[in-house]
């Protein structure tokens, strides 16, 4: 089994920048393709960025516009996304996930999940 546990969330100015970690357990964390998602009261879940075991990266444009940033320490078993100049909008759950196989953007194809973080961006 892998375990997946997301950190960092908190509250924060329009603005302001946070720093999400999710740490993995097992020995294969390398081996596995990690992605961010997040979840608005009411909304859909929506894609937010993945990193592969090399470190090529995928975002939502449409949702990110450039202000986030993944990366991941396969040292520490830990993946990052740093989230600068946060809007009221990012405001949601945000969740971490792995899987097997190249990046993907929907969250069928990722078959572990974190408990989320609670990210709140006041105006």
């Amino acid at each position: 089994q892998v375990q997946l546990v997301e950190s960092g969330g908190g509250l924060v100015q329009a603005g302001g920048s946070l720093r999400l970690s999710c740490a993995a357990s097992g020995r294969t964390f390398s081996s596995y393709v990690m992605g961010w998602f997040r979840q608005a009261p009411g909304k859909e879940r929506e894609f937010v960025a993945a990193i592969s075991w090399s470190g090529g990266t995928t975002y939502d444009e449409d949702s990110v516009k450039g202000r986030f940033t993944i990366s991941r320490d396969n040292a520490k078993n830990t993946m990052y996304l740093q989230m600068s100049s946060l809007k009221p909008e990012d405001t949601a759950v945000y969740y971490c996930a792995a899987r097997l196989g190249p990046i993907a953007t929907h969250g069928s194809g990722y078959r572990y999940w974190g408990q989320g973080t609670q990210v709140t961006v006041s105006s």
